[in-house]
């Protein structure tokens, strides 16, 4: 029994082959459509748009920081993608929950370099992705801020996308994924944020 198929060009170009599985136990169907004609892609040649891989965590616990006028890395909130081609682009999707006892801002970094922010025009504004909440007011309540963001890494290396906090002043602290008191009440919750990449073809 012929374990392969190969139709050669007609004008002695290329050829393609179909090749069944080694295995009786991993039989495959390939179903061609009824309706219309089309072009079946690859993981190496995809049409400009179309996602090639998703990678994303969901952070459920909490966090807290103390460091204050400078932007600290929100532990598990991280994800790192391996592009498969320079021209991809990687869409950045995130959610966060956050409260402190004073201003607090959001950064979306890419390994080291801060992405999707503000510019400052001058030395004291916080170049920010999402920035100035204050729950102060309320401390059983949270922030939640979502966002998105088209990224051109030019990269086949494994990359890092992650979300960053910081406080506005001395003797103050940011959380995620609680409230700033945390009390142990009906009217209190703790949610999850997320962060998830895309790898998109160019």
């Amino acid at each position: 029994m012929t374990a392969k198929i190969k139709l050669n060009a007609a004008s002695g170009g290329g050829s393609f082959s179909l090749q069944a599985p080694s295995s009786s136990a991993n039989n495959r169907v390939m179903t061609l459509p009824d309706s219309a004609d089309g072009t079946i892609l690859t993981t190496t040649n995809p049409k400009a748009g179309n996602i090639i891989q998703v990678v994303s965590t969901t952070k459920t616990d909490t966090f807290s920081s103390s460091t204050n006028n400078s932007f600290v890395d929100i532990t598990g909130l991280s994800v790192t993608i391996t592009p498969t081609a320079t021209s991809s682009k990687i869409l950045v999707l995130y959610d966060i929950q956050m409260s402190g006892g004073e201003l607090f801002f959001i950064q979306l970094v890419r390994a080291s370099t801060a992405i999707k922010v503000g510019n400052t025009d001058s030395a004291n504004r916080v170049e920010c992705t999402v920035g100035g909440f204050k729950q102060e007011e309320n401390a059983d309540k949270v922030a939640p801020a979502a966002g998105s963001f088209l990224d051109s890494p030019s990269t086949t290396s494994a990359t890092t996308y992650k979300l960053q906090g910081r406080i506005y002043g001395g003797s103050n602290t940011f959380v995620v994924n609680r409230t700033s008191a945390d009390s142990n009440n009906a009217y209190t919750g703790r949610g999850a944020s997320t962060i998830t990449v895309m790898e998109v073809a160019g």
